[in-house]
Formats: structure tokens, sequence, C-alpha cells
């Protein structure tokens, strides 16, 4: 089976508080966008309690397999219910450490192609589950519609949000940033108004009003995030915004807004171009 797993922007990321566990409570809007890598899972012969196999292509990735979350997805749902081993290709796509969730969506795909192969009875709420012991953002690609994530982000409520049509540019200008460090760099805190009632203005309004708590943080290291923001804004962009902890950034254009040529106006980085 073949499965294209997509990433996702964040529209509105606040962090309101540091909980007892060690991670962080947060807002935000995930929101999915076409860019997607390219997974082919499988099955292999063989006896239940065999692990699964992995190997890859395109963008580097800078761990063992056995650490990749497509391996993880296969063996966190095979302690639940056991299921034969698989093998699996990952040409990646996404960059890594953008904020797009990429490792995330990638790991969730997976586990609504195992459902698949191996017709599993699991609902997507069972499956959510599963995917929330991987990751926080996992269990948003099990469903895959715009969603108000809270808690770690794994809590979800359905958003009615609707981007169809609008124009969409990621730029991501090479630059990892370590997840664990950006939360240290923030100050966790209460906004005066909830992300969720900001959200219900027009969103030719959010500019100004929809802010991600981590691109003052992150800027003071990493300027060049900001100076993308800029330059989409600069090129028409109605919202422009850092995702996710960074350093991915991207722009939303009105649909008869001409674009393109972003590659060129981008040079040396990551740079893609779609529509909602």
């Amino acid at each position: 089976m073949i499965i294209f797993p997509n990433a996702k922007i964040n529209i509105g990321l606040h962090v309101t508080g540091k909980r007892g566990d060690g991670f962080h409570n947060i807002e935000t809007l995930f929101y999915p966008v076409g860019l997607t890598d390219i997974v082919e899972v499988i099955p292999l012969p063989g006896k239940k309690t065999e692990m699964s196999l992995l190997d890859h292509s395109g963008v580097s990735i800078d761990c063992e397999p056995a650490g990749n979350l497509c391996l993880r997805a296969w063996s966190t749902l095979n302690e639940r219910i056991a299921i034969p081993p698989v093998k699996i290709h990952l040409h990646k796509i996404i960059p890594l450490g953008a904020g797009l969730g990429g490792g995330s969506s990638d790991a969730a795909f997976v586990l609504r192609a195992l459902r698949e192969i191996f017709s599993l009875d699991l609902s997507d709420e069972g499956l959510s589950e599963v995917a929330a012991g991987i990751g926080s953002d996992c269990p948003f690609f099990i469903y895959n519609k715009p969603a108000l994530g809270t808690g770690k982000g794994e809590l979800l409520e359905k958003s009615e949000i609707d981007l169809s049509g609008y124009k969409i540019c990621i730029v991501h200008p090479g630059i990892g940033i370590n997840t664990g460090w950006a939360y240290s760099m923030v100050k966790p805190g209460k906004h005066d108004t909830p992300l969720k009632e900001i959200l219900k203005n027009d969103p030719a309004m959010w500019q100004g009003r929809v802010m991600n708590d981590f691109e003052q943080a992150v800027s003071g290291s990493y300027p060049v995030t900001i100076d993308i923001r800029n330059k989409l804004y600069e090129e028409g962009a109605f919202y422009a915004s850092m995702t996710g902890s960074g350093s991915a950034v991207y722009g939303l254009f009105e649909a008869n807004t001409e674009t393109g040529g972003f590659k060129e106006k981008f040079p040396g980085m990551f740079v893609w171009e779609g529509t909602l």
C-alpha cells in the first residue's frame, strides 16, 4: 500500500502553562496542507513477534531506523493488537525540525494503513488513542481535518474554519529547531482572549491578532524566520506566521492573488506552493 502523509500548519499557537508531567498546555488550530511524504507499507510473511523493517530515501533522517516514528507506529499498535511484521519504505520530502508535523503524520498514516491492510476493528477514536502514545500531534493526522488542539495538542475539537481555495506558500530556511529548546525559550501564560475566539474573525483580520508564541522566542536566535514572514507579507500574503515551534514559515494568499516564483525569491531554501 502506498500512502501520502501530509504536513500541517499551526494557525496560532498559545503556550498557556507548564504541566506537572513536564509538558506544556497549548491551544492551536491544526490545519492540513498538501505537502506530502510518500510511504509504502508491505506485509511480510513470518511470525507475529518478528520486527518490521524500514528503509528510506529523500531528505536525510538523523536517527536509527528503530527510532523512526513509522516503526514506532507498528510497534505501538502491535503492543495492543498482535499484527504481522511489515516492510516500510519512507521517501521523505517534508523538512525535518520545521514545525510541519511530518514525522507525526508519517506515523499516523502508517497506523491508518495497518488498520486497512490487516482489517483491524479499530475506530478513528481507538486509533487516535494509539497515536497519542507516539506523539502529541499524531492524533490530529488520524482525522486529518481542521481541529482546535488543546492539552498537549492531543485533545481535538473539530473546527468549522474552511480555507478552501486560498493559496499557501511554505518556506523552510534549512534550520532544524529542537522542540524542547523552543519550549524552554517561551514563557507560558494565558492570553487575554482564547485562540478559538480570535479565530472567529475573518481571516483577513488575523494579522497581528492570531499569534504564535514561539515566533518571538525563536526569532531571537534565528531572525531569518521573521525575515521570511515579512517577505511573504511584502508578496501579498494576508496572513503569515511560523508554524509550530519552527522553523518553517507560511503565508496565506487570497485566491485571486498572483503568486509564483517563490523559489527564486527565497534562494537556497525549501519552498512549497499550493492551494488549501
